[in-house]
């Protein structure tokens, strides 16, 4: 069925694309939570560090497998590895979107529900307890699956549309909208009294915090940030032009990706630092429970502002939500329209609804079945640990394994340098990198976070 598939149709449609497929929650939630538990300005030097010589290098690898194979991720390594273990990568890609895809869809149905509680005001009385009213939302047994389902039906109707007039169109829209959201969100962030406090937790680093656990942070949420080793790149990559620039495409990727980052840190310190009593260090729940508290308290002299500023940081947390999410249906999709020979559309509907379906119970795992408990984690729990903690990676490893030492060294250097049209004078770096840096850093981390989840260990 290659013949039959789509493409993308020009380079800022797969810059876009496949930007929107790595920014993410990553980018607005994970990323300002590990600044905050990790010091600061140091973590980001770190981070930037491990963007650089493993991100870069594995998303690279995985654009190569793409579009050489123009096939879906499974297919792909059985094209180039036929007969042989390195293709249980390619199925493991597929699984690891479908489980990300169960439970990301009930986390994006959060963040919808919070923009339209914005929009309604819900969250505009600063002596809410913001925590409880989490709390209680996440739990109800219907809510958080009415908005998950409305999430999964946005998403649906994306991928039936196919990659030029679904994934590319909304690209082109959504990411130029969310950037634009925030720089609208900076420059309310910094008129905030208290700022500079924000800015300069961001700016200066303080290298006394950093530890080898810092480090570990760091490599994994450069790896999280970038959506690697889950097919979402590999399978966008099979649908680029033989002419992209698979290198160049890989930084502007990578930089719009960091830049996300960076800039939501923008957008949350200045209006964390404004708020006594705030700290930087909230974790995750700094999103969903400090955060509305920060905006109310914030904004009090002007109550309007903060009322704008609440339901645009809602808005866009959920467009990156939705970019992402998108771009986790689509290998599974792939797979199925290709090596199963379905239509597109009633690909995309068989994973619409048994990822929703799953999805129903990892959201009721939060309430109703929070006592049921795989080793010892809720439903939604072990859908998020499994590809984090295990399947991404050891994906990781083999990846770079497989490009480094297996993949002939002749198609590798012909497919990122489009046949000699191109110059990659790093060539040698990045399969230095390959071979001996990235999995050794990966696998660090895997067995670092493999002693403290089974045996409580932590190394550092």
């Amino acid at each position: 069925m290659s013949e039959n598939r789509g493409n993308f149709g020009s380079k800022l449609g797969v810059v876009l694309a496949s930007a929107g497929s790595a920014v993410g929650l990553g980018n607005i939630w994970r990323f300002p939570t590990e600044v905050g538990n990790n010091g600061g300005a140091a973590f980001i030097l770190l981070y930037l560090v491990c963007v650089l010589f493993i991100g870069m290098p594995i998303m690279i690898s995985e654009f190569v497998i793409g579009r050489h194979t123009h096939a879906n991720t499974a297919t792909a390594y059985q094209k180039l590895a036929p007969g042989k273990w390195w293709r249980v990568q390619g199925g493991m890609g597929v699984l690891v979107a479908f489980i990300i895809m169960c439970y990301y869809s009930v986390i994006s149905g959060w963040t919808l529900y919070y923009a339209y509680a914005s929009l309604a005001g819900m969250l505009s009385d600063g002596s809410m307890d913001f925590i409880v009213f989490f709390s209680d939302f996440v739990s109800n047994p219907v809510l958080p699956v009415c908005f998950a389902v409305l999430v999964m039906a946005m998403v649906h109707a994306i991928i039936v549309r196919g990659v030029q007039g679904g994934i590319e169109k909304f690209s082109k829209v959504m990411m130029p909208m969310l950037l634009l959201i925030i720089c609208v969100l900076m420059v309310c962030a910094f008129s905030l009294p208290g700022s500079s406090a924000g800015l300069s937790f961001l700016l200066k680093p303080d290298f006394s915090k950093v530890t080898p656990a810092t480090f570990l942070s760091a490599i994994g949420q450069a790896f999280f940030s970038l959506s690697l080793a889950m097919g979402c790149l590999c399978t966008y990559a099979s649908y680029f032009r033989d002419d992209t620039n698979l290198v160049k495409t890989a930084a502007s990727v990578s930089v719009i990706d960091t830049m996300v980052a960076l800039l939501s840190g923008f957008i949350i310190f200045p209006a964390v630092f404004s708020v006594p009593g705030v700290e930087p260090e909230a974790g995750p729940g700094l999103v969903f429970m400090s955060l509305p508290y920060v905006f109310t308290q914030a904004f009090h002299a002007l109550p309007w502002v903060g009322y704008i500023f609440s339901f645009l940081f809602y808005v866009l947390l959920f467009l990156a939500a939705l970019t992402s999410a998108i771009s986790i249906h689509e290998p599974v999709t792939a797979y199925l329209h290709e090596a199963h020979s379905m239509s597109r559309k009633k690909a995309a509907w068989c994973v619409s609804v048994v990822c929703m379906t799953l999805g129903v119970f990892c959201s009721l795992s939060n309430g109703v079945l929070s006592d049921f408990k795989i080793f010892g984690l809720t439903l939604i729990d072990a859908f998020d640990a499994l590809p984090s903690k295990i399947l991404l990676p050891v994906g990781g490893i083999i990846i770079s394994l497989f490009t480094g030492w297996y993949l002939d060294k002749k198609l590798l250097y012909d497919e990122l340098t489009n046949n000699g049209h191109l110059r990659f004078p790093f060539f040698k770096v990045y399969v230095f990198l390959l071979r001996w840096i990235i999995p050794v850093a990966i696998g660090f981390v895997f067995v670092a976070e493999m002693l403290k989840t089974l045996f409580g260990i932590e190394l550092f």
